[in-house]
């Protein structure tokens, strides 16, 4: 029976770990606020969240990320909560087609001298890293279905005042 709880136990951990190209740690603890200061400059982060914007350039790729807190995997949650917008850089060329709005990105890299720019007319000062890795995730299936037609066990022919309102 312990052998049993064991192994049930050390495979429910395997199923919250990150992907390997997130897992090699350690990571400071650092928001975006605090990246904009001096003290942390040089500090190796792990931040996620979904891509505004992918910009390549000649040397290298930059990413607009809407930042989101990560679950144990180092996935970024779907959620409104966010600690602001940073910018990722990388070297090489990735495609925008690929890397385009709306997708989950989480980037391992170390925080370099925050950037100046624009979100519309308002001024913005993203905190940058340097990237190290720039994991894209799987894209979500569509929940609509789901979420919406549940069975139930009084569907419309058998009741019909259940879920048509207008009868």
């Amino acid at each position: 029976m312990r052998w049993f709880l064991l192994s049930t136990l050390l495979l429910v951990m395997a199923c919250a770990t990150p992907p390997p190209p997130l897992a090699a740690g350690p990571f400071a603890t650092l928001d975006h606020a605090e990246a904009l200061t001096d003290q942390g400059r040089g500090q190796r982060v792990r931040w996620g969240g979904s891509l505004v914007a992918t910009t390549p350039g000649e040397e290298e790729t930059c990413f607009e990320i809407i930042g989101h807190p990560l679950d144990r995997q180092g996935r970024p949650y779907q959620t409104d909560t966010t600690a602001g917008r940073f910018m990722a850089c990388t070297p090489g060329f990735f495609d925008p087609a690929v890397y385009r709005f709306g997708r989950e990105v989480t980037v391992v890299g170390v925080v370099e001298e925050p950037r100046s720019g624009k979100i519309g007319a308002y001024a913005y000062h993203y905190p940058k890293l340097g990237a190290e890795t720039v994991y894209l995730w799987p894209e979500r299936p569509d929940r609509y279905w789901d979420d919406y037609y549940y069975p139930d066990p009084f569907w419309y022919p058998y009741w019909p005042h259940y879920h048509r309102p207008w009868w």
